[in-house]
C-alpha cells in the first residue's frame, strides 16, 4: 500500500446500514494493512480548529522562562509543558526536536479517577488557552469513540465494547511545536521513528509533508491529510489487544528541506487511552490456529508506565 485511505465518519453515523457497513469494512481493512486512515466528518468545526492553533502558537511564542513555569516535576510530563529535546523515541539517545504541551482528562463522575490523574495546568497569561484546549479535547474524544465503535464491529465485538473503557480514560491532547532548525541536527529528527502507546491517535496538522508511515514492505510513504481530515492510526495497546490483527504502524516526522529550516511546524495529536485498569489481554476472537496468542497479559496502566520509562519521561 502506497497511499493512506480516506474515510468519512458521516457514513458510519448515518442511518443507512449499507453506508455504515462500508465504513466498517474500509477502516478495518486499512488498519489491518497500513494502520492509518484519513478521516473526514469528525466533530471539530473549523472555528474551533483555528482558535486552537491560535492559542497554541501564542503559548509557544511565550518566553522560555514563562513556559518553564508550567513544566511540572514528578508526573512524567503527563500535564503541562515539556521542553525542547526532553522526549526521545524508544531505543534512541537523541531527543526529538520538539517542545509540547499536555491537556489531560476532565473527569466528571468518578472521584477515584479524579484523584488518580494529575490536574490540568492553567496558563495564566492566556485566558482562552485552557478553555479552547478543553473544547478540542472533548470533540476529539467524541470522534475517537465512534471510530472505536466501528472497529469493535469489524472485530466481531458488540458495538459499544470500548465505551466503558474510554469513558474518563487517560487520554492526552498534545499540541506540539517543532521550532525552526538553526544548525545541522546531529542524528536528531523532529520525531524519530516510533509506534504510539495508546489505543488510537487522532492527528491534527498533517497537511503538508513531514509525517511519514512505514508500510509492510519497509518503504516510507508520506501521510498527508486534506485540510478537513484527521489522520488516525492504531496504537500499540490496540495492536496488543487484537493480537496484531490491527497494525500499530511505525511513523516519524522528518526534518524539512534545508530551505524550509526557518519555519516552525505545529501538529496536535490526541492520544486515546483507556482507563488504567483495562486489561489488554489478547481478545479471544483474534486467536486461532494460524494466529496464536502473541502477547502476555497486561493492564493499560502497566503498559503505559513501561513505555514512559522507555521514553525517558519516567524514571524506573
Amino acid at each position: 500500500m502506497h497511499t493512506i485511505p480516506s474515510v468519512d465518519l458521516n457514513d458510519f453515523i448515518s442511518n443507512d446500514a449499507t453506508r455504515k457497513q462500508n465504513f466498517v469494512d474500509a477502516i478495518g481493512n486499512a488498519y489491518e494493512t497500513i494502520g492509518f486512515v484519513a478521516l473526514k466528518g469528525h466533530f471539530l468545526d473549523q472555528d474551533l480548529v483555528n482558535n486552537l492553533y491560535k492559542e497554541v502558537k501564542q503559548f509557544f511564542d511565550l518566553p522560555l522562562e514563562i513556559k518553564q513555569k508550567y513544566e511540572i516535576p514528578g508526573i512524567g510530563g503527563q500535564r503541562g509543558y515539556v521542553s525542547f529535546g526532553k522526549e526521545s523515541a524508544k531505543g534512541k539517545k537523541e531527543g526529538d526536536l520538539k517542545e509540547f504541551w499536555h491537556f489531560g482528562q476532565y473527569v466528571e463522575d468518578d472521584l477515584v479517577l479524579a484523584t488518580e490523574y494529575p490536574d490540568n495546568v492553567i496558563v495564566k497569561e492566556l485566558p482562552n488557552f485552557n478553555s479552547t484546549g478543553k473544547q478540542a479535547y472533548k470533540m476529539l474524544e467524541k470522534t475517537a469513540k465512534f471510530v472505536l465503535r466501528a472497529l469493535a464491529l469489524h472485530l466481531g465485538l458488540e458495538e459499544t465494547y470500548f465505551d466503558a473503557y474510554i469513558h474518563n480514560g487517560n487520554s492526552i491532547l498534545r499540541p506540539i511545536h517543532y521550532p525552526p532548525i538553526t544548525k545541522e541536527p546531529e542524528g536528531a529528527v523532529r520525531a524519530a521513528a516510533h509506534g504510539d502507546i495508546n489505543l488510537i491517535t487522532l492527528l491534527m496538522g498533517a497537511q503538508g509533508k513531514g509525517l511519514q508511515v512505514q508500510n509492510h514492505q519497509g518503504e516510507w510513504i508520506d501521510a498527508i491529510a486534506e485540510s478537513d481530515e484527521l489522520m488516525i492510526n492504531v496504537g500499540d495497546m490496540l495492536s496488543r489487544h487484537t493480537n496484531n490483527k490491527l497494525k500499530s504502524t511505525v511513523h516519524r516526522v522528518v526534518n524539512p528541506p534545508k530551505e524550509l529550516w526557518g519555519m516552525s511546524r505545529y501538529s496536535i495529536p490526541f492520544f486515546m487511552h483507556p482507563i488504567s485498569g483495562m486489561k489488554l489481554d489478547v481478545l479471544r476472537v483474534c486467536i486461532d490456529k494460524d494466529n496464536p496468542k502473541q502477547f502476555e497479559d497486561i493492564t493499560a496502566g502497566e503498559f503505559l508506565n513501561e513505555r514512559l520509562v522507555e521514553l525517558g519521561l519516567v524514571k524506573k
